[in-house]
Parts: structure tokens; C-alpha cells; sequence
């Protein structure tokens, strides 16, 4: 979200590139919205790009939520991006051109009778633009099967493929345990062997009020999404053409894997103090198995843990913006996630505490949270402590002052 680093210095951009490259993440999409200034933080973005050896790749994904886009005209605020930047070594390329995405876009007509007749038009002014073609992968909010009839499309972006958001207040309990996140076969079958990128995002929740975005609701980020929804991808990686993180830095909706950094969309409360960084540490691990096809061989032991800060059903004394829509859907547990070297016990403390034995490799386990518990979970070998995760800030509040469906993340 470039529209979240204002105050973003080259340096800050180098820092947040080395450190996705670190964790097997091989570029960055740069949601571009329609304030003048976001094209010097992409240009502080390239430069921060150009510096390093390792590969690193670019790409717009013009957000068409935000860009103008009912006119002819207003084409000039994505061509003026594709003028300035199309050239850098740094631009991702795919297929037989400029690799160019959207987040929304099923509204943008520029002055055309039809969707198909204006994503054509805007294809060649960005094509002249970049003096290259173009790879057109957006994310429109359209039936797939609409597909088939869009000459204008080089492929599709399953953007709300990675929660499942087809759950509601009034899905059953087993629906609820035990959702699906199919929603990618649809898209592959009308997309006839055209690009797919699809989507994983570690969790969901946005908490705006009527005066601000008005958009307050979460989708159920448990049962170890991320972690399911990155299986899921692997086992499939060879329909998936490019996978893209929801998100490095959107901190309004609460899926950030990155650093908490930059300028927030008025989202401290739910934010700060909320560290994601064992999503990060985990998308290493599971980048790696997609790009090669078999998992690596865990050499380390490590524990991942998250959990929301309160009860679902708490009431906030201090909140203006009611408890969020589908709050009923998430449960109270921590979510832990295991890698282990060889066979071991793991011993999660609280109210009730819980001893489980582990194999070797990816074990995934949770644990009920009562009012007042903390996060401690222990691994033992011949009971012998061998790695421990217990971060001393968080603790299950009954009595907060703001709803927060956002989750706490650690690890050792």
C-alpha cells in the first residue's frame, strides 16, 4: 500500500525490500491510489530497488477504488506511473509484456460503452505509455465466467481468494469449522490456461466507523488460515502462476505480514502493539515449497503462536464503532503452529494446560483461551527445554476499551 508511506525515505524502502527478500518473497505489487505524492514514494521505491544485486521485482496495481476512471482522460493517471518507470531493470515482466495488475476495476469505463471495450482502451495507452506491451492481470470484481468474453484480460487475480468469505452470522457450526477456499477452481476454469494469480492473507479485520470508510466486519482468520491457505497453494502450485500476499503493509484490514511502519489509515488502535512478524517468519518457509514443489527440511525449532487480544463476546467500554459484523464466527483459542526437528513435546500453559506430543516436521495445535491467560508454550526433547515462546505482552483482557479482532503474533 503505497498510499501508507508517506513518510517512507529511500532507506526505508531498502530496508523493507532486504527484508522480504529474506523471507523468500521475490517483489512487491505497489497499490497506487490517486494522491499526487505516492509517485515519490515509488520512485524512492525503485531507486531503493536498484541497489541491491539480489532479484527483486516491481509492479503496479493501480487501486481503481481510488484512481479516477470515468473518462477518457483520466488514463493519464496511470500512463504518467508506465512513462515514468517502465524502463527500470526493476519492472516485472510476465508473459509478453510489462506486467500490469488492479485492485477493483469493474467500475472504470473510461468513456466506454462496455468493460471489455475499456480495459482494451486503457491496455494500448498504457502499452504507448510503457513503449512495451502490456500483461493485464487485474482483480475485477466480476462472475469468472465473464471471462471468456474479455479479449482485454491476459489473466485474473483471485483477490478475496484466501478468506472465506462466504461465511456468515448464520452458517453452521460445521460450515464454520470446516470451510472451503475453492473459489479458485472457478476462476481457472473460465480463465482457459490465461495467467492466475491467487491470493494468501493471514487474517481480516477492519474496524472503520459510518464518518470515516464505513467498513467494520472481520472474516474468520482461524483454524490456521495463513498455514491451510499456503498447503493448499503448494499442493496446487502447478495451476498457480504467481501467488500475491495480502498483505506487506495494509494495516487497516489487519493482514500485514510487515514491519509496522510508515503512516496509518487511522488504524493505531488495532494496530500498534500488534506485531505479525510470525506470519512473516512462516511465509520463509512456505514461499520456498511453492517455487521449488517440495517443502524444506525444517533444521530449526521454532514455535508460531497468534490470538486476538479479548473475548469475542466482550463488550468495549471506550468504543464508538460497534463490536464488527461476523464477530460470532472467530473463536477464543491461540493458534499454534510447530516446526520441529525431530519428535518432541509441547506444553501450552494456561487455565488448563495442555501436553501434546509432536513428530518431526509441521504440526499445527490449539488451545482454548479463559480470561486472563497469557501465551506460553514450550517445547521439550528428553524433557529438556530446547525452545520456548512466551511474550510477556499479551494477555486475554475480558474488559476492553476498543473492539479488537486484530491478533497478537510470536515466536521463538
Amino acid at each position: 500500500m503505497v498510499g501508507n508511506t508517506f513518510p517512507y525515505t529511500e532507506k526505508d524502502w531498502l530496508d523493507d525490500i532486504k527484508l522480504a527478500h529474506e523471507h523468500n518473497i521475490d517483489g512487491f505489487a505497489l497499490n497506487i491510489g490517486r494522491e499526487k505524492w505516492q509517485i515519490d514514494r515509488v520512485s524512492d521505491c525503485f531507486a531503493a530497488a536498484s541497489r541491491i544485486e539480489v532479484p527483486f521485482w516491481l509492479f503496479f496495481s493501480f487501486d481503481m477504488s481510488s484512481l479516477p476512471s470515468s473518462t477518457t482522460k483520466d488514463i493519464r493517471y496511470m500512463c504518467e506511473y508506465l512513462e515514468r518507470f517502465s524502463k527500470s531493470e526493476r519492472m516485472f515482466h510476465y508473459g509478453h509484456g510489462l506486467f500490469v495488475s488492479t485492485f477493483a476495476g469493474e467500475q472504470s469505463l473510461f468513456g466506454q460503452p462496455t468493460l471489455d471495450r475499456a480495459w482494451s482502451f486503457a491496455r494500448e495507452r498504457l502499452t504507448s505509455a510503457a513503449q512495451s506491451p502490456i500483461h493485464y492481470v487485474p482483480s475485477l470484481f466480476i462472475d469468472p465466467a465473464l471471462y471468456s468474453s474479455m479479449e482485454s484480460l491476459d489473466g485474473a487475480f483471485n483477490w478475496n481468494g484466501s478468506w472465506p468469505i462466504q461465511l456468515n452470522s448464520s452458517s453452521s457450526r460445521q460450515e464454520i469449522e470446516c470451510y472451503s477456499l475453492d473459489s479458485d477452481n472457478y476462476h481457472l476454469r473460465n480463465l482457459n490456461g490465461r495467467t492466475f494469480m491467487s491470493a494468501v492473507s493471514p487474517w481480516f479485520f477492519t474496524h472503520y466507523g459510518p464518518d470515516s470508510w464505513n467498513k467494520n466486519w472481520i472474516y474468520r482468520g482461524d483454524d490456521w488460515l495463513y498455514v491451510r491457505r499456503w498447503e493448499q497453494l503448494v499442493a496446487m502450485r502447478d495451476r498457480v502462476d504467481i501467488i500475491q500476499i495480502i498483505s506487506w503493509n495494509d494495516y487497516g484490514e489487519s493482514h500485514y505480514i510487515g514491519p509496522i511502519k510508515g503512516t496509518q489509515p487511522k488504524s493505531q488502535g488495532w494496530v500498534d502493539g500488534y506485531p505479525h512478524d510470525a506470519f512473516l517468519k512462516m511465509t520463509a518457509y512456505f514461499g520456498r515449497a511453492f517455487k521449488e514443489g517440495r517443502y524444506p527440511a525444517i533444521n530449526e525449532d521454532r514455535i508460531f503462536a497468534w490470538a486476538r487480544p479479548h473475548p469475542k463476546n466482550a463488550i468495549a467500554s471506550n468504543d464508538r464503532v460497534p463490536r464488527p459484523e461476523n464477530w460470532d464466527l472467530t473463536d477464543d483459542k491461540v493458534w499454534v503452529v510447530v516446526f520441529a526437528k525431530f519428535p518432541a513435546t509441547i506444553l501450552m500453559y494456561g487455565t488448563k494446560n495442555l501436553k501434546v506430543d509432536v513428530r518431526e516436521g509441521l504440526t499445527k495445535l490449539s488451545q482454548t483461551l479463559e480470561l486472563g491467560d497469557g501465551m506460553k508454550i514450550v517445547m521439550q526433547r528428553n524433557e529438556v527445554v530446547v525452545t520456548e515462546c512466551s511474550p510477556l505482552e499479551f494477555t486475554f483482557n475480558p474488559q476492553p476499551l476498543l473492539y479488537n479482532f486484530n491478533v497478537f503474533t510470536a515466536c521463538s
